[in-house]
């Protein structure tokens, strides 16, 4: 069995590079921009290079520092650890930063996780969620995406059950479970049944 979570939003509350915004008073453009991605109303490769164009500059410290003081979701922890009790193998996916990523991998004890690359460095692109599954050897009929926003829809395409978790109206739609509180908690029943079903079919 396999979990895939969006990072920001789901694993972690909030978002990476409003917060940076945030601590160079660049807070109020970013978000607009954010915003129209997770909405869907742009693309997100589009404005991702916007969002990097108006940070530009920024050091290498004060990201860090934001990566390190981001809180996670409530109860992250606690459902992690019960999803790793049930057998899951955990994947985290971002069209952030691995600055923030790999430290969600560590503190949370990920199997995986697979993020962009911050211009700091040129960096290793990462292999292809896809591609990782298919050598996992797990299939759809055992996988569960768990997303907030228009850009991770893809997920769901990869997903036998697709969770909308505190998400946009268009992600909504295409869920079959959703879940409109900020507890990760909340998702155990629903996954509990997906593997009692699993077992019984």
């Amino acid at each position: 069995m396999l979990i895939v979570f969006d990072i920001e939003a789901v694993l972690v509350d909030g978002e990476f590079l409003p917060e940076l915004a945030k601590s160079v008073g660049k807070e109020k453009e970013v978000m607009e921009i954010t915003l129209k991605g997770i909405r869907g109303e742009i693309k997100w490769e589009e404005g991702l290079k916007e969002r990097i164009g108006i940070l530009k500059g920024v050091r290498y410290e004060d990201a860090s520092e934001v990566a390190r003081n981001m809180r996670f979701m409530k109860n992250a922890e606690e459902a992690v650890g019960k999803l790793k009790d049930l057998g899951f193998v955990l994947i985290g996916v971002t069209g952030g930063f691995s600055i923030l990523a790999n430290r969600v991998k560590r503190q949370l004890k990920l199997n995986y996780v697979f993020s962009n690359e911050m211009i700091f460095d040129d960096g290793n692109k990462a292999i292809a969620l896809e591609e990782l599954i298919k050598k996992l050897g797990i299939g759809k009929e055992e996988t569960i995406a768990v997303v907030d926003g228009a850009n991770d829809l893809k997920l769901f395409d990869l997903a036998k059950l697709k969770i909308a978790f505190n998400a946009q109206e268009i992600v909504k739609r295409r869920a079959d479970v959703v879940v409109d509180e900020k507890d990760l908690m909340k998702l155990i029943p629903y996954i509990s049944e997906f593997c009692e079903n699993s077992i019984s079919s």
